[in-house]
C-alpha cells in the first residue's frame, strides 16, 4: 500500500469478513495469529488510545484483541500508565504500539484512522474535535461532553468533517439488549410511558486533599488541557476527578448515561420539557462536590418520563442488579438489568418473554465490566468506517442522552425546575441555569469547529 487512501480503500473491501472473526472465531484451518499475518498490520484499522490508566487500559486491550484493528499509539500523560498499557497491548497484538504522550502529535500520522478517547471527561469533546479536524474517526467514551455546549460542537464537527464519531455506550450493541428494545418498540407491553433507571455502588470517602508537587511521571499541564489551571492535590488523580465539577460530571454522567440512554431509546424520545433533581453529598464530609445520592426526573411532551436513582455510597441493588432500567407500559413491564438479558411481564406480573445470556457482566468493575460484549460495539465502529454501516450510537443520539444527564446536574446545582425547549433541548427563560450550558476554558484551549 503506497498511501493512506489506497490502504483505506483496501480496508473497506476486507473489513466485513474480518468483523466476523472478532469474537475468537477464525476461518477453518487458520489460527488467530496466522489470520492476523494474512490480513497484515497495514490493512487493519489503525487507532491511537488516549488515556489508558484505568478504563482506557481495558479499552486498549479490547481494541488490540480485534483482529481487524491495530493499536498504533498509546497516548497518556502518565508515563507509568503508558508503559503498562504498551506492555499489555504488545502481548495481545503482533506489534508494539508507540508511546506518544501528546495525542495531538499522533493525529499528525496519516496512517492513523481513529482516536479512542478515554481521558477524563473535560477532555472528551475537545480531543474529539481536534481528531475530527485532523480527518480522523473517533470512538468517544461516555459522556461525550463535559457540558451541553461541547455536545453541540461535536454534532457540528460531525456534520462538517463527515467523520464517524461513536459514543461508548456499549449496551446499544449488546444483542439481547437491542432485541429487548426492539420488542418494546413492537408493542410487547403496549405503549411504554415510564422508564426507571438506577446505579448503586459503595464508594469510599476521598478525604480532604493536600496540595502536592507535580510528580515526574505526570504531565499535569497537558492533563488539565482545556480546563483552567488549578494546583494538583493528592486526592484528584487518577479516579477522583469524576466528583469535581471542574473536570468531572458526577455519577449521573459517569454511570447514569448508560441507563438513561437505554431509557431514551426505549421510549423513543429526544429532548424533554421539564427536568428536576434532588440529592446531595450525604454520606461523607470531604472534597467530593457532585451528589453521592441523586434522583433526577425528566419529562417529555409525549406523556412519558424517565427517572434516575444514583447511589454512590449504598450498594443495595434494585431488582437484584446494581444497574438497570425498568419500562412500565400500558400492558406490562420490561426489565433490563446489568447484563445482556431482558424479561417482559404482563399486568399480572407473569413473564411473557425472556432472553438470557451467560456472559458475566460486573457493573461495579471500573475498568472492564463486559469486554466480550463490548467488542460488538467496537466492530460496529469499524464497520461504519469501512462500509458505512449505521452506528449503534452516533454522536447525535449520544449528545441527546448525555444532555439529559447534564440537565439533571444543572437542575441539581441550581436547585431549580428546568423548563426545556423540546425542539433543541435548551433551557427556557433561565439565564442563571444557562450559564452552566458551557464552562470557562484555559486561554488558548477553547474548543471549536
Amino acid at each position: 500500500m503506497k498511501n493512506s487512501d489506497t490502504r483505506r480503500d483496501f480496508i473497506k473491501k476486507t473489513v466485513t469478513g474480518a468483523a466476523a472473526l472478532s469474537f475468537g472465531g477464525v476461518l477453518p484451518g487458520f489460527s488467530a495469529k496466522s489470520y492476523a499475518r494474512i490480513l497484515g498490520a497495514n490493512e487493519r484499522i489503525q487507532v491511537a488510545m488516549m488515556g489508558v490508566n484505568s478504563r482506557g487500559l481495558a479499552l486498549a486491550s479490547n481494541f488490540a484483541a480485534q483482529k481487524n484493528c491495530e493499536v498504533r499509539y498509546i497516548c497518556d500523560v502518565d508515563k507509568r500508565a503508558a508503559e503498562k498499557c504498551i506492555g499489555t497491548v504488545a502481548k495481545i497484538q503482533d506489534s508494539t504500539p508507540k508511546a506518544q504522550p501528546d495525542f495531538r502529535k499522533a493525529l499528525e500520522d496519516k496512517q492513523l484512522d481513529a482516536l479512542v478517547v478515554a481521558a477524563p471527561d473535560h477532555w472528551h469533546a475537545p480531543a474529539a474535535l481536534l481528531a475530527s479536524a485532523a480527518g480522523k474517526h473517533v470512538y468517544l467514551e461516555k459522556p461525550c461532553s463535559h457540558n451541553p455546549h461541547e455536545g453541540e460542537l461535536l454534532i457540528a464537527a460531525a456534520n462538517k468533517y463527515k467523520n464517524i464519531i461513536q459514543m461508548g455506550n456499549q449496551r446499544r450493541s449488546w444483542p439481547n439488549v437491542a432485541a429487548g428494545i426492539a420488542e418494546l418498540h413492537g408493542g410487547i407491553i403496549g405503549r411504554p410511558y415510564y422508564a426507571k433507571t438506577w446505579y448503586t455502588n459503595n464508594r469510599p470517602s476521598i478525604g480532604v486533599g493536600k496540595t502536592i508537587p507535580v510528580p515526574e511521571w505526570l504531565d499535569y499541564d497537558l492533563w488539565q488541557g482545556p480546563a483552567p489551571r488549578r494546583e494538583l492535590k493528592d486526592n484528584l488523580i487518577h479516579y477522583n476527578w469524576h466528583w469535581f465539577w471542574h473536570w468531572g460530571t458526577g455519577e449521573a454522567l459517569n454511570n447514569g448515561t448508560h441507563m438513561i440512554d437505554l431509557a431514551r431509546w426505549g421510549l423513543q424520545v429526544d429532548f424533554p420539557t421539564k427536568v428536576t433533581s434532588a440529592g446531595g453529598r450525604y454520606r461523607y464530609q470531604d472534597d467530593w462536590e457532585a451528589p453521592d445520592t441523586q434522583n433526577i426526573s425528566i419529562e417529555f411532551a409525549n406523556k412519558s418520563t424517565i427517572s434516575w436513582e444514583g447511589r454512590s455510597c449504598n450498594p443495595f441493588p434494585i431488582e437484584g442488579s446494581t444497574v438497570g432500567v425498568i419500562f412500565y407500559g400500558e400492558n406490562g413491564t420490561m426489565v433490563i438489568g446489568g447484563g445482556n438479558a431482558y424479561k417482559a411481564y404482563d399486568l399480572k406480573n407473569n413473564i411473557i418473554k425472556e432472553a438470557k445470556n451467560e456472559t458475566k457482566v460486573d457493573a461495579t468493575n471500573l475498568t472492564s465490566p463486559s469486554q466480550q460484549l463490548d467488542a460488538y460495539h467496537l466492530q460496529n465502529f469499524f464497520s461504519a468506517i469501512k462500509s458505512g454501516t449505521p452506528l449503534a450510537s452516533d454522536i447525535h443520539g449520544g449528545h441527546r442522552s448525555t444532555l439529559l444527564c447534564q440537565l439533571g446536574n444543572i437542575a441539581q446545582r441550581t436547585g431549580k425546575t428546568l423548563n426545556i425547549d423540546p425542539g433543541n433541548g435548551h433551557i427556557k427563560n433561565d439565564p442563571a441555569a444557562m450559564k452552566l450550558w458551557t464552562r470557562d476554558y484555559q486561554k488558548g484551549w477553547e474548543p471549536k469547529v
